[in-house]
């Protein structure tokens, strides 16, 4: 999602009130207000899309969309941290096609609701976000969460919080380009405040996970720009499909990398290409991660979970190939540290954020000693938000 990132004085200074006061210096009249959270991932990388497993939750970033209904059935957007405005008819005779910008995000959603079935009214948004873009908290799941329920409730139209998630999604897939999994929608809609949520991203089965108080939530964002849609995430998940032909043929129980087990991934692996194996093999073991992430957080074993944080990164790294200079640096300043209980890169990778779980008394003097080895290894400052978990989405005004 292409917009502007909220400098650290304004990321919590949203509020349903003001969101409204700029809906009505834009289009005039009263709005209603939605918030839709952005989300960490505290293991499961790459694994949504495989039919696996993941821990996410919903953070206290949230991107707002202010909406009042029109007479007609145009959409028109205002992007208020860009200055931009942008406009659909949903009745013109040609479906549009992306602009590869800002707007696909709103649009898609539209055309998918559309498309499954719900006649929306015409309306005026006016969006706004405290996600930060680009740092692997899902800035363009939030983003398209807040519109789809903007849109749903002006037509009077109640879904539950999973086929919301599933409708953003595929507007994802299929207007936006990028081939994501659903666990960013999913933890937008069904976060919980306090607790991370223990998916299965084939069955959306999910187990509510709490996440100790004594545990802080620090994303240390590189700055480095990540596009997924414009092509190696898309890639990551070809070779993943690639592995699940050759490796499903005479196996029709096969249907995701989910289905393989380490072993018979190791007695086949003649079958597939060093590259492919390698990316199975991160998924693979990454699955096995999560489940015993939870069973860590579950039995308090923090060297446990700082250890599977630090396997997850070697794998994303080495295996998978979605890290890059910026983020090791930033997992190997932050490892060993006091206080520090694990760190990792966070989200699709090729640049964003990391993650670190950090003992709340020592964030201070951990946060001072990334920014301090950032600046003097990269030449620029370094984003970090201390994130709460929080709850999902809803209107909020």
């Amino acid at each position: 999602m292409t917009t502007a990132k909220p400098d650290a004085g304004e990321v919590r200074t949203l509020a349903p009130e003001g969101v409204a006061g700029r809906f009505r210096a834009t289009f005039g009249g009263a709005p209603r207000v939605y918030r839709a959270p952005g989300r960490v991932n505290l293991i499961g990388e790459h694994t949504d899309y495989n039919d696996g497993f993941v821990l996410p939750a919903a953070i206290d970033l949230a991107a707002f969309v202010a909406a009042a209904p029109r007479d007609d059935r145009v959409l028109r957007v205002a992007a208020a941290d860009l200055g931009r405005h942008a406009e659909l008819a949903l009745d013109a005779a040609s479906e549009p096609q992306p602009a590869r910008d800002w707007s696909d995000y709103a649009f898609g959603v539209a055309l998918e609701l559309e498309r499954a079935g719900h006649r929306l009214r015409g309306a005026d948004l006016l969006v706004t976000s405290a996600v930060p873009v680009g740092a692997g908290m899902s800035s363009s799941a939030a983003f398209e969460v807040a519109v789809a329920l903007a849109l749903l409730d002006l037509a009077g139209i109640a879904l539950d919080p999973v086929a919301v998630a599933r409708l953003c999604q595929a507007a994802e897939n299929r207007f936006v380009g990028t081939r994501c999994g659903i666990m960013d929608q999913f933890a937008s809609c069904r976060g919980r405040a306090g607790h991370a949520l223990f998916l299965d991203c084939r069955s959306l089965d999910v187990r509510e996970v709490p996440v100790p108080s004594d545990l802080a939530i620090v994303v240390c964002d590189s700055g480095v720009s990540h596009a997924l849609a414009d092509g190696a995430y898309n890639e990551r998940r070809a070779a993943c499909e690639e592995a699940v032909r050759i490796l499903g043929r005479g196996r029709p129980e096969i249907r995701a990398l989910r289905d393989v087990g380490e072993d018979e991934l190791e007695r086949r692996r003649g079958e597939l290409s060093e590259v492919v194996w390698r990316r199975c093999r991160h998924v693979v073991r990454e699955n096995a991660r999560v489940v015993d992430a939870v069973r860590a957080l579950d039995t308090g074993d923090r060297n446990r979970l700082g250890a599977l944080l630090r396997a997850s990164h070697e794998s994303l790294r080495s295996d998978y190939e979605v890290s890059c200079v910026e983020l090791d640096l930033l997992v190997e300043a932050a490892s060993g540290r006091d206080g520090v209980v694990g760190s990792r890169l966070m989200g699709g990778g090729f640049g964003g954020s990391t993650i670190n779980l950090v003992r709340p008394d020592a964030v201070p003097e951990v946060e001072g000693e990334l920014r301090d080895a950032y600046r003097k290894r990269c030449g620029r400052d370094l984003g970090v938000h201390v994130c709460r978990v929080g709850d999902g989405a809803g209107r909020v005004l």
